[in-house]
């Protein structure tokens, strides 16, 4: 019997992920060769910029998340790269490609494979199930899908939608990678919120319908972050530059003064807390412990009132200095007045989450406890197995009760800090 559960919405967001990074890879390329066709060089010098940085970004994360468990590598395709060869392959931009490889790997076997080698896994606790193994591997993934998320594919959205309000046309290159960006946001996004709730115990779980609020108040606010980021950057495109960086300082003050534990490394805890500054320059992001309902006021009110300011300003521009097209006065308000309207009805969704699905849970009522040592969770059988198959048996003593937050071996710390954070 697992104490994590990973059904087949679980695989199908899996498969589906691997998909749109698939996808994703080939609208970049789409788009990097169109703005080269129609010599759009600032266009692509940025789009470029963002591919590079995204990827460095992530590369850098991939291979900390590996130093900081030994290098342990649990599957059978990452067990065919030495300790060497895998640095190598991150700096060469290839390391994630790797880990989508392994997950994908396990979560076929995890789903389909009901036999078992005995030789290879030694012990039968439930810490060894295969759908703990599953869900442990996919948690790291889900984290290094949300930094791409914030730090590519939202920049990018931006991009191409300053490109098309500034030529006022709908170009089909940019309404794919619009598309594309959006549907990657929105799939890592929920695929963030599913392995948080993977932590939550049986009696406390949420219902399904809580990672549908939880997706849509988040696609209403991000979508209304960047559309009016967009609007301000098709007529002052110099001074998004200079606000990106304005605003990301301070929330990296703030980000620095909540005294984040994600890594196990002074320098990581650097890159973790300026990659906050990042995710919160798009979209709220927990990363304290405790009630943070007035951290969450002030931050949704400074992003209000940077979303009223940078309609305004797109009105104030559209009506005095139009770029290549004209609307009304009357139209630019409609468009500047439903963007900050549905940023509100995004808050208000917000509400209705914490008000009816969220759980307020101490750290000892969610799964993954470390019993004797908290940074010890790569110890066990699997640090010297190699994956093989998985067996259906249920070994656990029915005539003893299950406690609500059971001891596991194979729980990745990093998630579940993150799942005190979300849930405390």
């Amino acid at each position: 019997m697992s104490v994590f559960k990973y059904s087949w919405v679980d695989f199908l967001f899996t498969c589906l992920g691997l998909v749109f990074l698939l996808v994703d890879i080939g609208l970049d390329v789409f788009t990097v060769v169109s703005f080269y066709q129609e010599k759009a060089y600032v266009p692509l010098g940025i789009l470029l910029l963002l591919l590079l940085g995204s990827s460095v970004l992530v590369q850098i994360y991939s291979l900390l998340f590996y130093s900081y468990d030994n290098f342990e590598r649990q599957t059978r395709v990452e067990n065919c790269l030495s300790k060497r060869l895998l640095k190598l392959l991150h700096v060469f931009q290839l390391g994630i490609y790797f880990r989508h490889a392994g997950v994908v790997e396990v979560s076929v076997c995890s789903f389909f494979t009901q036999t078992v080698d005995l030789n290879t896994l030694q012990s039968s606790d439930e810490s060894n199930n295969p759908e703990n193994f599953a869900v442990y591997l996919s948690h790291d993934l889900s984290l290094l899908r949300l930094i791409e998320t914030f730090s590519e594919s939202s920049p990018q959205l931006v991009l191409m939608l300053t490109i098309i309000l500034q030529r006022g046309e709908l170009d089909p290159s940019t309404v794919m990678k619009a598309i594309g960006s959006a549907s990657a946001i929105a799939i890592s996004v929920t695929m963030y919120h599913r392995a948080l709730r993977s932590f939550v115990a049986d009696k406390e779980k949420q219902q399904p319908l809580s990672s549908v609020v939880y997706f849509l108040w988040n696609l209403l606010l991000i979508s209304s972050r960047l559309t009016a980021l967009a609007l301000f950057s098709s007529v002052l495109p110099c001074f998004i530059f200079s606000h990106f960086v304005c605003s990301w300082l301070v929330l990296f003050f703030f980000a620095w003064r909540a005294k984040t534990d994600l890594m196990d490394s002074t320098a990581g805890e650097w890159l973790y807390q300026a990659t906050v500054g990042l995710i919160w320059y798009f979209d709220w992001f927990n990363v304290a412990k405790g009630r943070t309902r007035n951290k969450t006021l002030l931050y949704h009110g400074y992003i209000l009132a940077d979303i009223v300011l940078l309609c305004s300003l797109w009105c104030w521009k559209m009506s005095t200095e139009p770029p290549y097209f004209e609307i009304s006065q009357s139209y630019a308000i409609i468009i500047a007045v439903g963007v900050v309207f549905v940023y509100i009805i995004g808050l208000l969704l917000k509400i209705v989450y914490y008000k009816c699905y969220h759980p307020n849970l101490s750290k000892d009522k969610l799964k993954g406890g470390q019993g004797g040592s908290s940074g010890d969770v790569l110890d066990g059988v699997f640090q010297t197995a190699t994956l093989m198959g998985f067996t259906g048996e249920d070994v656990t003593d029915r005539s003893m009760p299950s406690p609500p937050a059971p001891d596991v071996k194979h729980c990745n710390k990093r998630m579940r800090k993150l799942a005190e954070n979300f849930y405390s």
